[in-house]
């Protein structure tokens, strides 16, 4: 195995471009547990960590710029107003020194279903900006997982940034695990209120091949909430709606029985937190000062 390790993004792009077979690697932290287990014997390892471009984010007026090898106890740290959703799945990664080391574009070059940053970008609707010597490109989240651990990459490409909209209302993110830490997911579930433009997002993990977002309960309650005037009146959520959203994310959920949990009780926790979530966030929204005079 050779160690390929440029000291610039131009140096890495050529890297990359000279041998599209290299793995890249900056915090590390999945890739080498599979080198480890002799799961994975790559040719080349690709060292991204004296590329300090990667490390750094910047907050604009509506979007943050996020490095992918940003650590998750930065973004724990210093963008929680700005990215709540995925601050709160940073705190459920692993352990200290792995968040000290991990950051957001190893998960999504990984892209197993069971990363943990995949429903906050989900819900968020982010964008992955990835680059290679013949330039660059944006790639919705949505169309960025393209199967199990694939990613719609070319093979000469590489991740440069996360663009994340500000969150402009409440955001949520809940992981069910075996312990406390140092765990992989056995379901995740991300939400977003966009107050904005009067829609919901959703993320789910480790429930479907794939991070996936349940579109027809977010198409639901869009719906239900703007029929029932819930954005502007602030009313305290039904709970039937709350339970047909549930159920309609549960249903979205697509898992397997492992090790880790059954798909049967993937999906039934899948919907507890869904229906959690959505009275934990539309709690904060109402609390916010965003909803009519008049508001309960």
């Amino acid at each position: 195995m050779d160690f390929l390790r440029p000291a610039s993004w131009e140096e890495a792009l050529a890297a990359k471009a000279e041998h599209p077979t290299a793995v890249p690697i900056a915090g590390g932290t999945d890739v080498m547990v599979e080198i480890n287990f002799d799961h994975r014997r790559p040719e080349y390892l690709l060292d991204l960590n004296r590329v300090e471009l990667l490390r750094e984010y910047e907050v604009g007026e509506e979007n943050v710029r996020l490095g992918a090898s940003v650590p998750y106890t930065r973004i724990m740290e210093n963008l929680r107003a700005e990215l709540p959703g995925l601050a709160l799945a940073s705190h459920t990664v692993a352990s200290p020194q792995i968040r000290n080391r991990g950051g957001v574009g190893g998960n999504l070059g990984t892209a197993s279903p069971a990363g943990d940053a995949h429903p906050a970008l989900l819900a968020a609707g982010a964008e992955v900006e990835v680059e290679s010597v013949r330039g660059s490109r944006f790639i919705p989240i949505d169309a960025f997982y393209t199967g199990v651990k694939r990613n719609a990459l070319e093979p000469d490409e590489l991740i440069k940034t996360v663009h994340i909209k500000k969150a402009d209302g409440p955001q949520q993110y809940s992981k069910v695990g075996t312990r406390n830490a140092m765990v992989i997911a056995v379901c995740a579930f991300g939400l977003a209120l966009h107050p904005e433009t009067r829609t919901v997002r959703t993320g789910i993990g480790s429930a479907a091949p794939t991070p996936i977002r349940a579109k027809e309960a977010e198409a639901f309650l869009n719906a239900a909430l703007e029929e029932g005037g819930f954005w502007d009146n602030g009313k305290i959520i039904t709970p039937s709606i709350a339970k047909q959203f549930a159920d309609l994310c549960s249903g979205a959920a697509n898992p397997i029985d492992d090790v880790r949990g059954t798909a049967k009780y993937r999906r039934h926790a899948v919907g507890i937190m869904a229906r959690r979530q959505l009275g934990w966030t539309w709690e904060q929204y109402r609390g916010t000062g965003r909803t009519l005079e008049g508001a309960a």
